[in-house]
């Protein structure tokens, strides 16, 4: 059995949306999990765990912040957690690769498909071995109930459906 436990001091989960059509707003989870498990050291055949709190969201703006984890959005006081269970890992592990899973988020669950990179192994100087990842992914916030927006004077609406994130981790063998 081999288990791959996140370096949360080298890791960081961000994520990004157009804003008022002319700008992008980003922000980032400050607090989450992520680990792998496999029969073996080969990922493809593991499972990939995620668990976030939405809490802990920080967009570097408190206003804006307190709107996020409001009932408008991920209402965070009733589902504190977004979570990602892999259902599939295909291509290339030792490149780049696909995830597909299921993605929790205020109580409903959809597939995505989060694309991945492998950054490399190494051992750090205390003998630890170490893997990185950069993940990627995109969804249609509505599809999560995540429906709040604005019409705007000139016309589109003030946040997009699209919501873009990107994780950069890294993960100690145990």
């Amino acid at each position: 059995m081999a288990t791959w436990n996140l370096d949360t001091a080298h890791s960081e989960i961000e994520f990004k949306v157009r804003h008022m059509m002319i700008s992008t707003v980003k922000g980032q989870f400050k607090n989450f999990e992520v680990s792998i498990n496999s029969e073996s050291d080969d990922i493809s055949k593991g499972t990939v765990s995620v668990k976030i709190d939405t809490t802990s969201l920080d967009t570097k703006n408190e206003q804006r912040d307190q709107h996020l984890k409001s009932s408008d959005f991920f209402d965070a006081t009733e589902f504190p957690t977004i979570t990602f269970v892999s259902t599939s890992v295909v291509g290339d592990v030792q490149d780049e690769f696909k995830i597909n899973g299921d993605l929790t988020v205020k109580g409903i669950t959809k597939p995505i498909v989060v694309k991945a990179e492998f950054g490399g192994i190494a051992k750090d100087p205390w003998g630890n071995e170490k893997v990185g990842y950069t993940v990627k992914g995109a969804i249609n916030r509505s599809d999560f109930g995540l429906t709040w927006n604005a019409a705007l004077e000139t016309g589109g609406v003030m946040v997009s459906e699209e919501v873009k994130f990107e994780g950069e981790l890294q993960f100690v063998k145990s």
